[in-house]
């Protein structure tokens, strides 16, 4: 199930803190600036408000993390979740399967960035683009999706991490907000 938040202008960060496990509330505080702090606080707010609709659990989750840093909820292993967050909205998406996903703001393209980090047939699919900035962001929120789902973290193979993915993806663009966001899913 996906929840989202595409609201952040509007989110209380302050008044979220005492929603916040004392683990989260740290993590949250360390961010300098209040839109990192806004939506760490309203990636997991989502996380929580999914655990309750979904699986009737109402205790702040705590969270253990894997080999490469990927988050799993304590006594929970069998709750797959992922979470991210841009500068206009947060995201959570949770699962009885390992799931990725990533939001990202459609930014302005940097054609050098761009070949640092696509393949040559993606690079093609960037230049002949409409909207070369949109599509370099819906590429990069799909790579990232995948990455996160298998807990690798970012490697420096990402030129490829598409190429034979055995993962479903599905990407949602939101133009009038200025966000792409991607999740991928074992196939079924």
């Amino acid at each position: 199930m996906i929840y989202l938040n595409d609201d952040i202008a509007h989110f209380d960060w302050q008044a979220a803190l005492p929603q916040l496990s004392e683990q989260r509330r740290e993590q949250c505080l360390k961010f300098r600036h209040e839109l990192g702090r806004k939506t760490c606080a309203a990636a997991y707010l989502l996380l929580c408000e999914a655990l309750r609709k979904e699986y009737g659990i109402t205790e702040k989750p705590v969270f253990e993390y894997g080999e490469h840093g990927k988050p799993v909820i304590s006594g929970h292993p069998d709750i797959h979740f992922n979470m991210s967050h841009c500068r206009e909205a947060a995201i959570c998406v949770v699962s009885d399967q390992p799931v990725g996903v990533d939001i990202e703001s459609i930014h302005r393209y940097s054609e050098s960035l761009a070949r640092y980090v696509m393949s040559d047939k993606e690079m093609e699919q960037i230049l002949h683009a409409e909207n070369p900035a949109l599509e370099f962001t819906r590429l990069w929120t799909r790579k990232e999706a995948v990455v996160k789902l298998s807990g690798r973290g970012i490697t420096n193979n990402l030129k490829h991490a598409l190429e034979g993915c055995p993962f479903e993806i599905q990407t949602t663009v939101c133009e009038a907000k200025h966000y792409v966001y991607s999740i991928a899913n074992l196939k079924q």
